[in-house]
């Protein structure tokens, strides 16, 4: 739930993906999580103006830009980049980075990580291949698959664990 120009909009992980697609579904599960992980906290008494959210992103995939797009328009307001400081000690490997975002709002940042579980070797080793045989592709899109559902069907304090500063 986020505020746009003082309504309130409600977007659904079906939402997400009628716009960014199933491509980097766990991609964007992640952000999704993220968003509904740091937005509670970033601002209790009520969702906090999209227009407001600064997007610092450890994990360079599409699924997550398009999320965090969707939800907060900050790729397209200027508000989104992929954060030059090395990931925190534990976040969890993705392919191109790490499970690791920076949302800030107001005066207030929140730094999220994934916790350690969540992603297996088994996803890293086989979503990071450039040139995956027809196979691999078809296993890198079912482990895509379980990311997601598993991601969604936990509490987004499950997910990732916040510091808040």
């Amino acid at each position: 739930m986020v505020r746009d120009q003082g309504g309130s909009i409600a977007i659904s992980f079906d939402d997400v993906l009628k716009y960014h697609g199933r491509s980097s579904i766990a991609g964007a599960a992640h952000a999704f999580k993220a968003m509904e992980r740091a937005f509670p906290l970033l601002s209790p008494d009520e969702p906090p103006e999209r227009y407001d959210i600064t997007v610092e992103s450890g994990f360079p995939g599409g699924g997550a830009r398009d999320a965090f797009e969707m939800v907060t328009r900050a790729v397209t307001g200027d508000r989104y980049g992929l954060t030059s400081e090395p990931a925190p000690p534990g976040a969890p490997e993705a392919p191109g980075g790490h499970f690791f975002f920076r949302l800030g709002y107001r005066g207030t940042v929140v730094d999220l990580v994934a916790r350690a579980g969540l992603v297996s070797d088994d996803f890293v080793q086989v979503a990071c291949r450039e040139n995956p045989t027809p196979a691999e592709a078809d296993r890198a899109r079912q482990l895509k698959d379980e990311m997601a559902e598993r991601l969604l069907s936990l509490p987004a304090e499950e997910v990732y664990d916040a510091d808040i500063r």
